[in-house]
């Protein structure tokens, strides 16, 4: 359990929907195979390959490509790079429910379960420019006073916030980008005139 009074998001409201439910599956099936590490560790890395890489969110996301062909291609890169025959297969069933488009918030949906049931809280991330090693010890810090003690932070970057951060723990939304303060700013003055 969290210290400090908060508790965690419950692992039963992560698992509703569709990404939750192929995450779950995953999960439990990792798990009964005794590869729950390894397959979690190769979500993670395909999740980062997913934002990386252009050409692969277009094929997962184009629908007027041949489902038969993107499933090909997509197994070509997890094979050549050494994903396990259980993610290869696990990614193929989402290929063949044409589910494609939903394979990145599978896999934070996977991600939110791994860390649910170890106990700790997902923090989501954004910033306009990668996070300094300071930086995520001061993030950290700051979450530990706001009561998250065990918190797993999913980094993303988004340039369109200018500077600042913002940072989503379950249902909480902590905005401190330049975009919003402009935005907010921008409201104020249209308000006053």
């Amino acid at each position: 359990m969290d210290s400090g009074g908060t508790t965690s998001i419950p692992i039963a409201s992560i698992a509703n929907g569709l990404p939750g439910r192929y995450a779950t599956a995953l999960y439990e099936l990792a798990a009964d195979r005794r590869q729950l590490d390894p397959v979690l560790e190769q979500a993670s890395s395909l999740a980062g390959l997913i934002d990386g890489n252009a050409d692969l969110r277009t094929v997962l996301t184009d629908r007027t490509l041949d489902i038969r062909d993107s499933r090909k291609a997509v197994d070509a890169v997890l094979e050549a790079e050494g994903f396990s025959p259980l993610m290869r297969d696990f990614v193929g069933v989402v290929a063949n429910n044409r589910r494609f488009p939903r394979l990145r918030e599978i896999l934070a949906a996977l991600a939110a379960i791994a860390a649910a049931r170890r106990g700790e809280v997902v923090a989501d991330v954004v910033s306009a420019h990668p996070l300094t090693d300071l930086q995520r010890v001061q993030l950290r810090s700051r979450l530990a006073e706001a009561g998250y003690s065990k918190v797993n932070i999913q980094e993303r970057v988004d340039a369109a916030l200018l500077g600042g951060l913002v940072v989503r723990i379950g249902a909480r939304l902590y905005d401190t980008s330049l975009r919003s303060r402009l935005t907010r700013l921008h409201h104020a003055m249209k308000g006053a005139a």
